[in-house]
């Protein structure tokens, strides 16, 4: 049986923000396959983060994917704000918007891969019915809005329901797991389904001549 591949996406929020340009690059040279944007507006999550131009300029560090997740409320505003500035993928939460159908199509039709996030206390239940619109699901494993937070093991579960769901309805969509990845939680997720793990600090809190080596870890290649 092929081993199924896993995709490493740095949280920049992690990085050390007086270099973050330098910092996206050294990942990348690290072996990363993306790169994790968590966009914070003060109003969905109780924190501030970056923008579309941080973003725009951090493009140029990379060819790398922009993997960018919008903690947002409301959603619409910003999608085409973060498609112009270079994002890849768009993922959206579901308890901020009210309507998922349009705000995925929009997503799409910007010729990006749309994704749906849910928070730890929202069943996975609640995303059936878009999973023909997605090209990703991201379960947060901690509560959005702020890094360094203790892994929920009780997402597992969750995780390992998401994938069945998948796979009943024969479906081509990638499960991500953002919240307390490390090297120990990472074979928790992947043995549950993950196919993308976001880590932040479990990589930046080390030098940056580590950083191919925690990637690989990560991924269980060591």
């Amino acid at each position: 049986m092929k081993k199924k591949k896993i995709l490493i996406s740095p949280s920049i929020l992690a990085a050390d923000f007086s270099m973050l340009g330098q910092e996206v690059t050294n990942v990348d040279n690290a072996g990363a396959d993306w790169i994790h944007l968590d966009i914070m507006d003060g109003h969905f999550v109780p924190n501030l983060t970056i923008g579309p131009e941080v973003v725009a300029n951090l493009r140029k560090c990379t060819k790398k994917l922009f993997d960018v997740h919008l903690m947002t409320k409301p959603v619409k505003n910003w999608i085409e704000p973060f498609a112009k500035a270079g994002a890849d993928i768009i993922t959206i939460h579901i308890e901020a918007e009210d309507n998922i159908k349009d705000s995925l199509r929009i997503i799409r039709d910007l010729g990006l891969k749309a994704g749906i996030s849910i928070k730890p206390s929202t069943s996975e239940n609640i995303i059936e019915p878009y999973l023909e619109y997605c090209d990703l699901i991201l379960v947060m494993t901690v509560n959005p809005g702020f890094g360094g937070q203790k892994f929920m093991s009780s997402q597992l579960e969750k995780i390992k329901n998401i994938d069945k769901m998948i796979k009943d309805k024969g479906l081509n969509i990638l499960i991500e797991v953002d919240g307390g990845i490390n090297i120990e939680t990472s074979k928790l997720c992947i043995k549950a389904g993950a196919n993308v793990l976001v880590a932040g600090s479990a990589i930046f809190s080390f030098e940056t001549s580590n950083y191919s080596n925690i990637v690989k870890s990560l991924r269980n290649e060591n």
